[in-house]
């Protein structure tokens, strides 16, 4: 029953809004990939991760540099690619204006999500059958890039994995269940946790296991890194800054 109270009105379409887009990204359900089951989802290391990572590594990676130069298109404060080294590198493209559940059907490509940056984060997502599959590569310690349009890079380093599976698969009110705690939060509880708080990135795609295309999703978090470096091009065009 909504309330009577204009304000509070107001305030419980938003929630209720909200809480339909957030299950709209949650329950985006890719192709089935990934056939795992609950024990093997938790991070050991199964034959599926190594057919996907040298499925994805075929192509080898373009240089740092090559990268940097290739996606950059002038734009401040417009992510352009993310690289994470040994990895992958992708170009990062943007959700339309009003379609919070878009990602790209597009392979060798990320989509950036508008609601994590309303917050002051990075979501970054994929189908599990297209980039999504290299998620299954990134592992804790690993370095992640981010490109900016005008050439800026921002540092991270990824520090947790997180595995749930969705308790009622095509609901979109479904709690989700932690593989690692066997603890239940809803949509709403997962969505905060994983795209609010301090600044970090988030990787997100969905896992496939029992034949079921919605059975879980995979979250990749990395925090700031404390000790950044600075790119050579900047020392470069900055030197007589430092020397006086």
């Amino acid at each position: 029953m909504a309330p009577n109270n204009p304000d509070n009105r107001r305030r419980f379409i938003f929630q209720s809004i909200q809480i339909c887009i957030i299950a709209l990204v949650l329950f985006v359900s890719p192709a089935p990939v990934l056939a795992l089951s609950n024990s093997a989802m938790r991070g050991l290391p199964i034959e599926w991760y190594k057919t996907a990572e040298r499925d994805f590594n075929e192509t080898a990676l373009p240089d740092y540099k090559s990268f940097l130069e290739s996606v950059q298109n002038g734009q401040k404060g417009v992510l352009r690619g993310v690289y994470v080294p040994g990895v992958f590198a992708l170009p990062i493209v943007q959700q339309p204006t009003g379609n919070p559940g878009f990602v790209s059907q597009n392979n060798d490509e990320i989509t950036q999500f508008n609601m994590a940056a309303e917050v002051g984060n990075i979501g970054l997502l994929a189908h599990n059958y297209l980039s999504g599959a290299s998620f299954t590569n990134l592992s804790a310690g690993q370095e992640v890039r981010l490109i900016y349009g005008d050439g800026a890079v921002e540092y991270f380093v990824i520090d947790q994995i997180l595995q749930y599976q969705a308790l009622q698969p095509y609901s979109q009110s479904s709690d989700f269940r932690d593989l690692e705690t066997n603890v239940t939060i809803s949509a709403e509880e997962l969505f905060r946790m994983v795209y609010r708080g301090d600044r970090h990135v988030t990787f997100q795609t969905c896992i496939e296991a029992n034949g079921n295309g919605s059975w879980g999703r995979l979250f990749i978090i990395a925090q700031p890194k404390l000790f950044p470096y600075v790119e050579q091009k900047y020392i470069q065009d900055n030197l007589l800054s430092f020397l006086y």
